[in-house]
């Protein structure tokens, strides 16, 4: 049976798996209104993530029929991937920040060899060994579909600072970009019904996250060409968490938890001690994959899968990113691939 976690106050959490994932688990919220209950992200699109969720939803004694709307942290699959079934079944709206709205529908849109090829370009332009990049090359010549690649649409947006359409509740949107460009945080602004100290609750998504630092690589656009600065987002989005001190974080993955500010501190301090390794490391011109490759990981590079080495370089290029931003670092002119040193 699904494990199923009531936190008070109309709110319970359901445990949806992760098909293969080492995280185990989305943490869908179940919050009541005054229209029926509504999710807060729905989980991974697998037949077992959806059984899970539906007998979750039966154990709080509702159902899917009865859902009256989503509101989804950010576009990833394991937190959006289920909106489509979940609104099929039940008619219910979806609502989404418009910079990951924007996301879903260029998703939907693009045909998936596009990605592959958008995809070989960047790794290669990152130094990646054609060894690594080849098999996106092979793929973007033998296209075939891609899981998540037709997410539900959106019908509604997320604008932060405002409070969410939940009769009864006082939902309020928190935009916290980094993780992803549209991702939000959602401060649930009412007494704590276990009266702790502190500023209601915030369901967290993958914002701030009890024991894992969240992923943040480049937000990738075939069509955009901005130099983004995503680790610099993520920063100031902790820091505006933090001010806000809730009693209890409730994050999609893991557990719950309280100490926010600490959370964050220990957050700021990583990233810190993680940029200035990376100084380190620049002492000579690198690329990005050779970055990637001689960063501490949580386990050796050499038995990392590909799929997380693309992610792994990913995160290497937002954290130069942000050191050429500081100041701290440059790119090498002339260099092919881009090769970056500290200055």
């Amino acid at each position: 049976m699904t494990q199923v976690s009531d936190h008070g106050g109309g709110v319970r959490s359901l445990r949806v798996p992760i098909p293969d994932n080492p995280l185990g688990f989305t943490l869908v919220y179940v919050v009541d209104t005054d229209r029926g209950p509504v999710l807060i992200d729905t989980g991974w699109d697998d037949p077992a993530s959806w059984d899970a969720l539906v007998e979750g939803l039966t154990a709080c004694g509702t159902s899917v029929a009865e859902i009256h709307g989503v509101v989804i942290t950010h576009h990833h699959p394991d937190h959006h991937g289920l909106s489509a079934k979940v609104r099929d079944a039940s008619g219910a709206w979806i609502a989404m920040h418009a910079a990951d709205i924007a996301i879903v529908r260029r998703t939907r849109e693009n045909r998936p060899e596009r990605w592959f090829a958008y995809m070989a370009a960047k790794l290669a332009a990152a130094g990646a060994p054609e060894e690594h990049v080849a098999p996106l090359r092979s793929a973007r010549d033998r296209p075939r579909a891609l899981p998540g690649f037709s997410p539900a649409l959106p019908d509604r947006e997320i604008v932060p600072g405002e409070l969410l359409a939940l009769p009864g509740r006082r939902l309020r949107a928190i935009w916290t970009p980094g993780h992803t460009p549209g991702h939000v945080c959602l401060h649930l602004e009412e007494a704590h019904p276990a009266r702790l100290t502190g500023n209601g609750r915030l369901f967290s998504g993958d914002h701030l996250l009890p024991r894992i630092t969240p992923h943040i690589g480049l937000y990738e656009d075939p069509d955009d060409t901005t130099v983004t600065d995503p680790l610099g987002d993520y920063l100031d989005s902790l820091e505006r968490v933090g001010r806000l001190g809730p009693a209890e974080v409730l994050p999609a993955h893991q557990h719950a938890f309280t100490d926010a500010p600490a959370r964050v501190r220990e957050l700021l301090a990583h990233h810190e001690e993680r940029l200035t390794g990376l100084l380190g490391l620049l002492a000579e011109p690198l690329t990005a994959w050779q970055l990637a490759e001689r960063m501490e990981w949580n386990r050796p590079w050499e038995q990392i899968p590909y799929g997380s080495r693309n992610i792994a370089v990913s995160e290497a290029e937002a954290h130069v990113r942000r050191l050429v931003k500081l100041g701290r670092a440059e790119a090498v002119t002339g260099s092919d691939p881009v090769t970056y040193v500290a200055v």
